[in-house]
């Protein structure tokens, strides 16, 4: 492979891999427009790729040679000879990993190794080119002004330059041929003017129209010499940085060199260091996706090289930048979140004071989230020295989770606990929290990379548990929180995914591969945990693996139109989303738990609640209120309806949802009022805490009484079966009968 790839001009052989990728992507859309796609065409995608990575491995390590030909056989070899050492890369992994019985992760050691092993090998570009400038102009902020020092240029200059070198990549091709095809236009125009033949008047346009032509054989150099490689051209970058994120020709020495792995996918592939080269006068991103992975941790180590006094506040800013993304990027998510940062206490157990990244509270939700502000992985191969990546993971994995984990048990140790700030070495109380205050508690690891697989891998460690026995771990990326903001843009939708991941984290032996994957489980199927569960019980199987669940959101940010597109989301009927809405609107204490018991319903749950809620609303102009209780999906839900503008009798909405609790035998029910106009506008919706009765008393008599003609057969309902409403007065004699049946209440139950 080295040897073919030097005996050609580099321009020529990257217009040909480009052309062959660039024409394998739109064949393969073509064949996803006829029927949905299987693995085969985007692992030929990734072969293309990993193709192009060992091209820029030669590049930076073999000087250009006096004479190269383009040879288009050559080439047909080198794409068979790169899938060979690819597949035989994959082969190394499963059987050097195969035998490893037990080390840092215990028995779960040899998985760790083998996909350490191929991912190492296989994954690239794990995140969408369209949001490239988005992440770099967060994650660069902190630095902009020695940035601008170094560079002369700040942060938001730099993630337009990164933007535009995936803009580039991604739709470079499609510009190119628009304008050769602008230009070609422009040209018969010309000779049509002059009633000649194109070829006779080509010489005269080229003179005549300097520019136009100079924009054509840009356009030909992309598309057929890899000019949509070249950043110099395609970005505004300034030299001085591009040089530092460069190799010049033959500067590289260790890919090659003599020794274990020689010119093989486990030496470090030097894209991983520098991810571009310099040919000629320009700077060429030869591997798109390795210009982004590795290009973010090659910049700022450069920079610390040529600012070496810099690295204290560096880590200090890198600290705080992490440590504030969560609530900083997902603030639409969190309204009204308390948020603590660096928050400490006294450790129950060893008496030390401990201190915790970012604490956030939003009504009955809380997240603790611990920031490793590193690189998400160590380039070393893991080959040579899969240490330093079991490294990673405790680093980046254990490591916060023992972080939460001593969170959550002094949580656990006092029914309240205060929380304290370090100000001028003294520890000062600034906060108090109860744990029963909290449905919900999500302990998160934070990564500013991409730490797939190893993110949602995390939960096969053995040391790996749900704290306090029932708080599974999460870990997640910046990268992943650009994503999740878009797609779940509501505090309820946000709070309900979390919950749905949480319980799939707790799940081992089921697998997906990264967070995309469980974001677009959670778009098609809602309670995909249940899903899961149920098959690990009904298969009885030791693994199952949930594949290409991503491609619900990926194809959200495809073509120009991106930013324009609605985003997919679940599908609820018009009328529960006025309810939820309603919910989010006025956000009274115990909102999110009431919107996760709507959002926890399935589509005929789904549907029953909005028939419900249709029918019940258009007779309040009659009555000022309705209620009714839904039963099956997700435990009962009373819900009470309100007429706006008329006063709420609290009391006798405590007494109807203490009796429809009694009458469904709940031990727990979401109670629900919502005040509505005529015009099925909703102005308010709230929960309010179900009171049930454990024993009958004088006092509650009634309730029992009220319960027990609830419970009558034609008065309850189950989302399984719609029914009538609880509480609703009797019908008039031609009014449609309660049951459901269609017919008149006369001829019906009124007999």
């Amino acid at each position: 492979m080295r040897e073919l790839i030097v005996a050609m001009p580099p321009h020529d052989l990257l217009g040909y891999i480009y052309a062959q990728r660039m024409m394998k992507a739109m064949a393969d859309q073509s064949a996803a427009e006829e029927q949905c796609q299987t693995d085969a065409p985007d692992d030929l995608i990734n072969e293309n790729q990993f193709l192009l990575e060992y091209v820029h491995a030669v590049l930076a390590s073999d000087a250009a040679p006096a004479d190269m030909t383009f040879d288009e056989a050559q080439c047909a070899e080198l794409f068979e000879l790169g899938r060979k050492l690819r597949e035989q890369a994959m082969l190394f992994a499963m059987a050097t990993s195969a035998d490893t019985k037990d080390g840092i992760f215990g028995p779960d050691t040899a998985d760790v190794e083998f996909r350490a092993k191929s991912t190492w090998v296989m994954m690239r570009g794990n995140r969408y080119q369209v949001l490239e400038g988005e992440f770099y102009r967060y994650v660069l902020a902190p630095h902009n002004d020695v940035l601008e020092d170094v560079y002369g240029v700040g942060a938001a200059y730099i993630a337009e330059g990164f933007q535009a070198m995936a803009n580039a990549t991604r739709s470079g091709h499609a510009e190119a041929t628009m304008e050769m095809m602008k230009q070609l236009e422009a040209a018969q125009a010309f000779a049509a003017a002059q009633d000649k033949p194109l070829a006779d008047v080509m010489e005269a346009w080229v003179e005549a129209n300097a520019e136009q032509a100079k924009a054509a054989g840009r356009a030909m150099d992309d598309m057929f010499r890899g000019g949509v490689a070249n950043v110099s051209r395609h970005t505004k970058l300034p030299p001085t940085l591009l040089a530092d994120l460069a190799y010049q020709r033959g500067e590289e020495t260790e890919f090659f060199a003599a020794g274990d792995f020689a010119g093989t996918p486990y030496r470090t592939l030097p894209a991983r260091k520098k991810p571009l080269i310099q040919l000629g006068s320009d700077y060429y991103a030869v591997d798109p996706c390795f210009a982004r992975d590795a290009g973010y941790r090659a910049l700022l180590y450069n920079l610390l090289q040529r600012k070496s006094d810099y690295k204290k506040t560096f880590e200090e800013r890198q600290k705080t930048m992490s440590e504030a993304a969560f609530a900083d990027i997902l603030a639409a998510q969190l309204p009204g979140a308390k948020v603590f940062q660096e928050i400490y206490y006294k450790d129950p157990t060893s008496k030390q004071w401990s201190e915790n990244d970012t604490l956030i509270l939003i009504d009955d939700v809380l997240f603790i989230v611990e920031a490793k502000a590193g690189a998400a992985a160590t380039i070393a191969s893991p080959a040579l020295d899969f240490g330093r990546h079991a490294q990673s993971v405790q680093d980046l994995v254990l490591k916060a989770y023992k972080q939460c984990e001593r969170f959550f048990n002094y949580l656990n140790s006092a029914d309240e606990v205060s929380l304290y700030r370090l100000l001028d070495g003294k520890y000062e109380e600034c906060g108090r929290v109860r744990r029963s205050d909290y449905r919900v508690m999500v302990p998160i690891g934070l990564t500013v990379e991409s730490f797939s697989p190893f993110s949602a891998y995390c939960k096969e460690l053995p040391q790996v548990e749900p704290l306090l026995g029932k708080h599974a771990f999460v870990s997640l990326s910046i990268d992943d929180l650009f994503v999740l903001k878009r797609l779940l843009p509501t505090p309820g939708e946000f709070a309900h995914y979390m919950e749905v991941r949480q319980a799939v984290a707790g799940i081992r032996k089921a697998h997906l591969f990264d967070e995309l994957d469980h974001l677009g489980a959670y778009l098609k199927k809602n309670r995909f945990d249940q899903d899961i569960a149920e098959q690990l019980k009904g298969y009885k199987v030791n693994m199952l693996i949930w594949d290409g669940m991503s491609d619900i959101v990926d194809r959200s940010f495809e073509g120009e139109d991106w930013e324009t597109k609605p985003f997919p989301t679940q599908d609820f009927p018009e009328e529960v989303l006025k309810l939820l809405d309603a919910l989010d609107v006025t956000r009274a204490d115990g909102w999110l738990s009431a919107e996760s018991h709507i959002r926890d319903l399935g589509e005929e749950g789904r549907k029953n609640l909005a028939k419900m809620l249709t029918d019940l609303r258009q007779t309040l102009s009659q009555h000022p209120a309705r209620y009714f209780v839904l039963s099956g999906d997700g435990g009962p839900l009373f819900i009470w309806l309100q007429q706006h503008g008329q006063p709420i009798d609290w009391a006798k909405v405590n007494d109807k949802a203490s009796a429809a609790s009694l009458a469904v035998k709940a031990s727990d029910v979401v109670g629900v009022v919502a005040e509505i106009s005529f015009d099925g506008n909703y102005h308010r919706a709230q929960s309010f805490a179900v009171r049930i009765p454990t024993e009958r008393t004088e006092k509650n008599t009634s309730i029992y009484e009220d319960a027990v003609r609830m419970a009558h057969p034609t008065r309850a309902i189950n989302l399984k079966q719609p029914a009538p409403p609880l509480g609703r007065s009797k019908p008039r004699r031609n009014d449609p009968c309660p049951c459901g049946s269609g017919a008149k209440f006369k001829r019906c139950h009124g007999r």
